[in-house]
Order: C-alpha cells, then structure tokens, then sequence
C-alpha cells in the first residue's frame, strides 16, 4: 500500500483559525490514568494522613519532581513515579476523593467524555477488596460528575479496569470488570511494563471478555514493537491501542526527489507494511499521547524531539489516531496542552483538531447512539467555537 504524505513545516506558525481558547473545545479523553491524574496538594494531604513520605511536601516542588523524574526517556524510571500516588490511594476515603478531583479537573480542561483507567489490583493494601476498590473509584466519579453538571456543564465518565502485565491475575480482573460494566465499567486494558510482559499471558482472560462481549484497550506499541502490537490484536483481541506508536516502524516513507519549490512542504510516498495497513485498514484507534511518548522513550526509534513523534505521519496515512494526555501529574499536561503542543508542532487547524477529537468520539467504549450524540455535540461545540 503507497501513499503520499507531505512532510510537516516546522517553522510554520499555527493556523490562524486555531487563535482560540482550546480549553473551551469539546474533547475525549481516552487514554488518561487515574493513579498519574493526582493535585499534587491533594497527594501531600492524603499521604500525610496515611503516613507516606513524600520527596517534597510543597505542592509546586511536588509536582516538578514528577515532572522530572518521569522525563527519563525509560518507561520503567516513569513507572516508578507512580508508588507515591498508589502509596496515597489505597483507601475509600482516598480513592474517592481522587476520582472525583479527577473528573473536576477533566472537565475545566473541557472534556466532556473520559475513559479513567487505573487498576484495583494496586489498591489493597489497607485491606479493600477489589469490589469495595472499583466501587469507591465509581462513587468518586459520579460525585465529580454531579458537581460538574451543577455549573452547568455536562461530562461523562467510565472506568477502564486495569489488570498489571506482570501480575497474575489477569482472569481475576476480566471478571471483575464484566461484574461492574452496569456499575461504571465500560472496558478492560492491561498496563505497566510492556516489554517482557505480552498480551498472550492474558490469553484465557481475553478470551472470557469476548465471550462476555466486554471492549478491551491494550497498551502496545509503546516500550515493544510490531510483535506487541500483533499480540494486542490476536490474543487481546483488542478494539483500540494503548500508544501504538511504534505501528510507525512497519511505514517506510520515501522524501527522495525534489518537489522543485523551497517553499512547498516536501511530498514524499509512503509505505504500509502488512501490520501498519491492516490496522489502518480496519480503524483500530491508537491512543496517542505525545508528551507522554517523548517522555518514555517510546519515539526515540525515529528521533529526539516531539517534532520526530510520528503522530502527523499516521495522520496524514489515514490512522485513526486521537489526542491523550496518559499521566497529566507525570508529564505536567493537560489534553489542551497536548492539543496546542500539536498545533505548534505540525501546523494543524481547527479542522484537524476537530477531525482528531472525532475519532476519539467514534472509538468511545459507548453504545451507537451515544456515540453519535457525542459527535454531534463535538461537532456543534467546534462550529460554535468557530463563530
């Protein structure tokens, strides 16, 4: 499969028609966890309650410190971050509370439909179980959602449950989330370290999900490659792509020749191989997350800087791709910011971003009609915002 793709201008400024508040803009959020979403002042008063140090007890050194330690360029140092806000969340009180910040701050960042994913299994060790665990998460969310909807704005919420690759309780997790998809469940993924840990380990747990008709996301493409990726698809069985990122290693793209005109972008021709075409093919969503994937190391594969993210690469062939801010504590963002970091980047507009947040619409763990309701209100937020 070829195709054209005209490399990115990085000196163009951004598009006129995108002089406006992103903020404001509908968004989803689909890849956004739950344990890397914490106020850094929230961590401080919840960790001195349960009697957790913590590195800094100032809220704004707290969260430089996440930011700095999680911009390693390893997914394991980033990884790491994450004991002091698990350490903070393994009571109702504090999931609770947690969840319904969590869904408070989605919502002044614009987003009015999100995926929250995190994982029970990390959330034991003060004695709840993993029902009492999912159960405080969605007494939080729904607490967040109605403080929401009483300024008047509307939001929606799931979680995602979350099994760890390295542990073993992939099955465990599988039937805790069908228990709770009338409760606040809308999907299932597997998380933590990628390279080591593939899908196929979860084989029997992916298997007892289809058989229930419950959606999977799973991380891949990440820290692994084109092999995790195959595996997401064939043992997970998966709708949608935690990263994917690296499907841009199965894309060769050819800028040789010239165009004849120092001011036109560079057309090149571009590659699919059998992986990447069969996942563009069929739609499969990847949750992209730019800063995150800078941070991790999971595009240094094709360069240094987020101008190497081969994010407009698999937009401009076709993927459908979406905006995710995955751990805003770790990488100090928000899903705007990552929206205008994009603008920056690659000169997008106003259509572009509309089209990106309506594949992340369209991806939803939701039934069909909500779907579309979904993206009429995307639709008419981003004409209104268009004057």
């Amino acid at each position: 499969m070829v195709v054209p793709v005209t490399e990115p201008n990085f000196s163009a400024e951004p598009a006129p028609d995108v002089d406006i508040d992103i903020r404001s803009l509908p968004k989803v959020s689909l890849h956004d966890h739950l344990d890397g979403g914490l106020r850094p002042a929230t961590i401080i008063e919840l960790a001195a309650e349960a009697g957790h140090q913590l590195p800094s007890t100032d809220p704004v050194a707290l969260g430089e410190w996440f930011l700095e330690s999680a911009d390693s360029g390893s997914l394991e140092r980033y990884l790491e971050t994450f004991d002091h806000t698990v350490a903070v969340m393994q009571t109702k009180e504090g999931l609770f509370r947690v969840a319904k910040e969590f869904v408070e701050d989605l919502a002044d960042d614009g987003v009015v439909y999100g995926e929250v994913r995190w994982a029970p299994e990390q959330h034991l060790a003060k004695g709840l179980t993993l029902d009492e665990a999912v159960e405080a998460v969605e007494a939080g969310l729904e607490a967040g959602v109605a403080a929401v909807e009483a300024t008047g704005r509307p939001i929606q919420v799931g979680q995602l449950i979350t099994a760890m690759r390295h542990a073993d309780r992939g099955q465990e997790i599988a039937e805790l989330a069908v228990r709770h998809r009338d409760k606040g469940a809308v999907g299932f993924d597997i998380a933590g370290a990628e390279d080591g840990f593939p899908p196929y380990r979860f084989k029997d747990a992916f298997t007892y999900l289809a058989e229930n008709q419950f959606p999977v996301t799973v991380h891949a493409g990440e820290a692994a490659g084109l092999d995790s990726i195959v595996d997401a698809l064939v043992s997970g069985r998966a709708l949608r792509l935690g990263h994917g990122v690296r499907i841009a290693e199965d894309i060769q793209v050819d800028f040789s020749g010239d165009n004849g005109s120092e001011d036109e972008a560079e057309v090149g021709m571009v590659t699919l191989g059998r992986v990447a075409a069969w996942v563009r093919d069929r739609g499969i969503p990847l949750e992209c997350s730019p800063s995150s994937n800078l941070q991790t190391g999971a595009i240094s594969v094709f360069g240094e800087g987020i101008e190497s993210h081969p994010f407009d690469l698999l937009y401009q062939t076709g993927f459908k791709v979406t905006i995710n801010p995955d751990n805003r504590l770790m990488s100090g963002v928000s899903l705007s910011d990552e929206y205008e970091l994009l603008v920056e980047t690659f000169d997008y507009d106003l259509d572009d971003l509309l089209q990106l947040t309506l594949n992340a619409a369209e991806a939803a763990f939701l039934p069909l009609e909500e779907r579309e309701a979904l993206v009429e209100y995307i639709a008419e937020g981003f004409r209104a915002a268009q004057g």
